[in-house]
């Protein structure tokens, strides 16, 4: 009896964590940039002293969805997305070098070229790519960005740096709590010229709303019969127990 009860406990709880993994997913359908994250639910044997005769169900993500989004044109020079492969190097919130397919960019206050959600870009030369205060800006194919200096006549233009793009091997990147793809032991990444951007467009999430929504509600289902399963265990040892009083 306390394996049934054990089994649905323990699928009942992991159909809750999947779930969570999905309605992440939905809620960033609209996301630049943003790759789903993949969810599966596998059985684990109970390890310890004595036969190992439990096993409990445990939810997982294996991996993300890679699979490049749709490009969106919006003629906003600092808007940009990758073309095919590769993704854009940037500094994140722990100090170490990540990389994300998000290319809304704009500049902060101390005139860093920034994510939308405000990290720095990476340049090739390591550091983050600083643009003076300039007229015009411009971010060609292979991430070089070109301004025109602020009060400079339309022939001056000034090579500033350029964003580090990197192109892994297929699988190689993992996601972290932050949202960003890391490499493996934070490894950083050398820059690959093979990577392109296209300015003035901004790359789609790849997140399929129905296939998430589908999910959602069959996840619901299996909590449900998960529930049930341990309603019938209880209704099972009290039938038990009451056989046992009448011997």
């Amino acid at each position: 009896m306390d394996k049934l009860l054990y089994v649905s406990m323990t699928g009942a709880r992991e159909n809750m964590l999947a779930q969570q993994v999905h309605a992440n997913n939905l809620a960033n359908a609209t996301t630049t940039g943003f790759k789903t994250d993949l969810e599966q639910a596998r059985a684990m044997r109970v390890l310890g002293d004595g036969f190992e005769s439990r096993v409990y169900s445990m939810s997982e993500r294996p991996a993300t969805d890679t699979t490049a989004g749709t490009l969106i044109q919006t003629g906003r020079e600092l808007d940009v997305a990758v073309h095919g492969d590769g993704w854009i190097a940037v500094l994140g919130p722990n100090g170490q070098e990540a990389y994300t397919r998000g290319g809304e960019l704009q500049i902060n206050a101390a005139n860093q070229l920034v994510t939308g959600s405000g990290l720095p870009v990476m340049g090739n030369g390591g550091l983050p790519v600083v643009i003076p205060p300039a007229e015009k800006i411009d971010i060609s194919g292979d991430g070089t960005v070109t301004i025109r200096p602020l009060g400079d006549d339309a022939t001056n233009l000034v090579q500033i740096d350029q964003i580090k793009l990197v192109l892994p091997e297929q699988g190689s990147l993992f996601k972290g709590q932050d949202g960003l793809m890391h490499a493996d032991n934070n490894e950083v990444l050398p820059a690959d010229p093979a990577v392109s951007l296209r300015a003035g467009y901004l790359e789609s999430s790849n997140v399929n709303a129905v296939a998430e929504m589908t999910s959602i509600i069959n996840l619901a289902r299996q909590f449900e019969v998960q529930v049930k399963m341990m309603q019938t265990a209880e209704e099972n040892s009290s039938a038990a127990a009451n056989i046992l009083q009448l011997s």
